[in-house]
């Protein structure tokens, strides 16, 4: 205003504000501009306004300060954890960690013949590479079967199914006969 006089709502000029003439000379560095900035705004700008995104919760939930909460980034142990334990996962990832831990389960020996192909409702289908061994293997089942459960969980693995070696197969090339006998079809 042309008096001199302030407008109506601004805040009141103080004597070491150095928007005044009669305050000290403004500074180099601007820190005295921007502080009497602050002050002039801080008053007019509404509260609601003013509050930052990040700092506004839902109603109900409790700030806990610089401990840790659900909002903070996440350790991928527990965070795996916590999906496996929602999906019902803990049984199938055990039984596959058997898979891959049966040399060490069954021994060196029993693990270069035998190999495990599915577990499902508590029965291990275990492939031999030959008669013998799966004849050896079954005798040994019971052993296996108690030494599986200790790992997995009582009452885990019911029954062991011993499948011997896969049987030739007489079905090469383009041209081969369903239900045919193999190489001695064409005697006779």
């Amino acid at each position: 205003m042309p008096d001199g006089t302030d407008e109506p709502g601004a805040p009141a000029a103080t004597p070491d504000d150095p928007a005044t003439p009669d305050g000290p000379e403004h500074r180099d560095d601007g820190l005295d501009l921007a502080r009497a900035l602050t002050r002039a705004t801080a008053g007019s700008t509404p509260r609601a306004r003013r509050r930052r995104p990040w700092t506004e919760r839902p109603r109900g939930t409790r700030v806990t300060g610089s401990h840790p909460d659900d909002r903070d980034p996440q350790l991928i142990d527990s965070t795996l954890g916590r999906l496996v334990a929602e999906r019902g996962w803990e049984l199938d990832l055990r039984v596959h960690g058997v898979f891959g831990r049966w040399a060490e389960l069954v021994g060196d020996d029993v693990a270069a013949h035998c190999t495990p192909e599915t577990f499902e409702e508590g029965r291990l289908v275990v492939r031999t590479d030959s008669t013998a061994w799966a004849t050896q293997l079954r005798l040994l089942a019971p052993a296996v079967v108690r030494r599986l459960n200790e790992d997995l969980g009582h009452g885990t693995v019911t029954v062991i199914e011993v499948l011997g070696p896969h049987g030739p197969t007489w079905k090469k090339g383009p041209r081969s006969v369903r239900d045919g006998r193999g190489p001695r079809d064409t005697y006779g």
